[in-house]
């Protein structure tokens, strides 16, 4: 369920992004892709079905945070076909990873991936994030294609620690989105991404509690 060019593609995009991992994590990264490829057929797992854009569109654009991740613990929520949380958690084995979300289908495909790829720094929670009670909240929480800015500080502010930040992966910035934040909350940060092989924009938005 590979597609021919991915390890190249791979080994070319890291190598644009200055990104060095070992051959172990490359084949690890494309072990996962081959499996999200594979279960997507049946799971809908992602919107992305074209082989030829799969690297630049999921991997690499997974990867396009790594600079931002500085938590010890980080959790994704509306975590889907595991983008970012599997790919960050391959790349920094030494961190732990929570993936939540509320469809058992797409924890089922997750926990298939902890299992097959031997990843043990990664825990699956199916559950919706209001329902969530982590034992400590988290310094960061990331999410990608989940929801509005609105609801993902408004579902999930009770899981962000109070010094803590969201790391939202977004397309084009989203002026509307940024407006209709909560009060109490901001964009301490916008981030242009350059994901190789990626067309249109990406962004990173750090959202914080405003002083």
């Amino acid at each position: 369920m590979t597609y021919p060019q991915w390890p190249g593609q791979l080994s070319d995009g890291l190598a644009a992004m200055n990104l060095s991992l070992s051959e172990s994590q490359q084949q690890q990264l494309l072990a996962f892709l081959a499996l999200l490829n594979k279960w997507n057929k049946a799971y809908n797992l992602t919107a992305v079905r074209d082989e030829r854009v799969m690297v630049s569109r999921q991997l690499l654009d997974s990867l396009s945070i790594l600079p931002w991740v500085t938590t010890d613990h980080l959790l994704d929520v509306g975590a889907g076909g595991g983008l970012p949380g599997i790919p960050l958690a391959i790349v920094f084995p030494e961190k732990r990873f929570t993936l939540l979300d509320s469809n058992g289908k797409k924890t089922r495909f997750l926990n298939q991936c902890v299992l097959e790829l031997g990843l043990g720094n990664v825990e699956v929670i199916h559950g919706r994030a209001e329902d969530c009670q982590p034992d400590q909240p988290f310094t960061q929480i990331s999410s990608r294609a989940f929801t509005a800015l609105e609801n993902l500080v408004t579902w999930c502010g009770q899981l962000l620690a109070s010094e803590g930040e969201f790391l939202a992966m977004k397309g084009q910035y989203p002026d509307d989105e940024v407006a209709a934040l909560p009060a109490g909350w901001q964009v301490e940060s916008s981030h242009s991404l350059k994901v190789p092989g990626a067309d249109g924009e990406r962004h990173l938005l750090i959202v914080t509690r405003a002083e």
